[in-house]
């Protein structure tokens, strides 16, 4: 096999978030490369990412896809502590592990990790900050549906099939697709039901408060100085144009790329227009 075609398939990693809870990741390229960690939206896994890091990877970027605490490989947390805090705290440590400087690619609850990130001690190792579909002020509806999502089928599904169809449901602008395989990466089979790969008590032991919350991610973005890049999917009912054009005042400098098409699983819903803006603004970061 070609050094070539080495790089697209990844190595597994092995790191250590707070408290000592073991996390999973997947690196693709080389490992002298500029150092991109993506971090996946909530309810997801790191194989969201695994086309746009098969891709960056085989261009000379070293590309690490994180499993969130409570998500896919990655080790559930026994106190179910999945606090905003205590996941900037796991990604600290993370790219402490890693030992290289950082653009960080957040989508959703990985942008907001990725953002408040930049403004505590060890946020210096992030050089360069991709929000995917993620801003200060995301629009409630939005919001409160993709919650709903997540909350809903704690008790499984009874076939792949049945798990297609909730995924069609709430994905509509997405054709259903016909083989169901690519469900495997997302659900566990366990006593004849398949079940969403990430604990449950994420959302069930969530106390935050949203006022807060958008106090702190403003806070952060108002002090941001590193290159900044917005992706927004213009199907988005979670960012809305006026939340963009809002994030943009916060933040004068950034960026904005906006997918046609693409609703809030923008890297998924058009992957090759997706990487292509995460490449070139790697890229310029680094000229």
């Amino acid at each position: 096999m070609s050094n070539a075609n080495n790089l697209l398939e990844p190595s597994r990693l092995r790191l250590r978030g707070s408290g000592g809870i073991e996390l999973a990741a997947d690196q693709f390229g080389p490992v002298d490369g500029p150092l991109v960690v993506f971090l996946h939206g909530g309810g997801q896994t790191r194989h969201s990412w695994k086309q746009t890091g098969a891709r960056l990877g085989a261009s000379g970027m070293r590309v690490v896809t994180l499993d969130a605490r409570g998500h896919g490989d990655s080790q559930w947390a026994p106190d179910r502590d999945y606090r905003r805090d205590t996941m900037v705290r796991d990604l600290l440590l993370v790219l402490e592990q890693l030992g290289a400087p950082a653009v960080v690619v957040g989508a959703s609850m990985g942008g907001i990790t990725g953002l408040l990130a930049t403004v505590v001690p060890g946020g210096e190792a992030i050089t360069a900050l991709v929000l995917v579909d993620i801003v200060t002020r995301p629009e409630p509806e939005g919001v409160a549906r993709v919650i709903d999502f997540l909350g809903k089928h704690r008790d499984g599904f009874d076939s792949l099939d049945q798990a297609a169809d909730a995924v069609a449901e709430y994905m509509p602008h997405r054709p259903r697709p016909e083989n169901t395989d690519g469900l495997l990466r997302n659900l566990r089979e366990r006593d004849g039901r398949w079940y969403w790969h990430w604990d449950p008590g994420m959302l069930g032991d969530r106390v935050e408060d949203a006022a807060a919350m958008t106090e702190q991610m403003e806070a952060a973005a108002q002090v941001l100085t590193i290159p900044v890049l917005l992706v927004r999917g213009m199907r988005s009912d979670v960012v809305s144009a006026e939340g963009a054009e809002a994030f943009q005042r916060l933040v004068p400098h950034a960026q904005l790329v906006e997918i046609g098409g693409a609703a809030h699983t923008a890297a998924g819903d058009d992957n090759d227009s997706f990487t292509d803006a995460v490449a070139k603004f790697v890229l310029e970061t680094r000229e």
